[in-house]
């Protein structure tokens, strides 16, 4: 009787990389918000006034941190557009989002809805200008071309990306209809402009903007499950705006007007 041959054990998951925050404004931010999720810190000699309360926190908690030099930053960083100063930290989780918004999640009056964002760089910037603009939250879909946190999003949000709750939703058509408040699909043509938009809608009170990818916008689908449709009006002479920018514009205006 032949004997079966040992498998071999399986190995254990690969714990997820962590993330790599660079820039001043981004590492005061995880410093801020989720300080015990921070491992290690490295600056150039130029940051160490900057870097000194952070490197204080660390000594505290006995975590490493360390002046280098320019090459050896741009090594950790990944990229020569540091900032002068790194900080990695654990991965940071998304929750899936919980089902209708709770209360306290409808104080601020846009929730940007991201489906199929693909680029890190807009996804960061959408992540800045919501947070500049009083977003506390925004919502990531389950497309497989939406972009995730990483390094690039980290750094163009430039601490956006820490300042909002995070969450994901795999399944946006079903998402949509039971958040309980009014969805708004940003599309090129065919919506009204924002002021009509809020002619419809409560004086106050949340409302959920989606936001499509880069070269398809949102799928019409997706569209067609939302309330209202809104379209920034524009001079003609390009055919629309990148999708940050118009993220920007859209959350100001329709927060303004609320």
């Amino acid at each position: 009787m032949e004997r079966t041959p040992p498998q071999p054990a399986a190995r254990p998951p690969r714990p997820p990389e962590p993330d790599r925050l660079c820039g001043l404004a981004a590492v005061s931010a995880v410093f801020a918000r989720r300080p015990r999720d921070v491992l290690r810190l490295f600056h150039l000699p130029s940051r160490r006034r900057e870097a000194n309360p952070f490197c204080a926190v660390l000594a505290e908690a006995r975590k490493p941190y360390r002046e280098v030099g320019e090459e050896e930053l741009a090594r950790i960083a990944g990229t020569v557009h540091h900032g002068g100063i790194v900080a990695v930290a654990a991965r940071r989780r998304m929750p899936v989002l919980a089902l209708p918004l709770a209360p306290a999640l409808r104080v601020a009056p846009v929730l940007p809805v991201l489906d199929g964002v693909s680029n890190p760089h807009n996804l960061g910037a959408i992540a800045r200008s919501a947070a500049f603009f009083g977003c506390i939250g925004m919502v990531l879909s389950g497309d497989p071309r939406q972009a995730g946190l990483s390094d690039a999003a980290f750094r163009t949000s430039e601490g956006g990306l820490e300042v909002l709750s995070l969450w994901q939703a795999p399944d946006l058509l079903a998402t949509l209809p039971a958040l309980g408040v009014p969805t708004v699909a940003a599309v090129a043509s065919g919506g009204v402009a924002p002021e009509q938009i809020m002619k419809r809608l409560p004086a106050a009170g949340c409302l959920a903007l989606v936001l499509g990818n880069e070269e398809a916008g949102v799928s019409e689908v997706v569209a067609a499950a939302c309330d209202h449709r809104v379209t920034l009006p524009g001079s003609g002479r390009v055919e629309s705006l990148n999708v940050s920018v118009a993220a920007a514009v859209l959350i100001h205006a329709l927060a303004a007007r609320r």
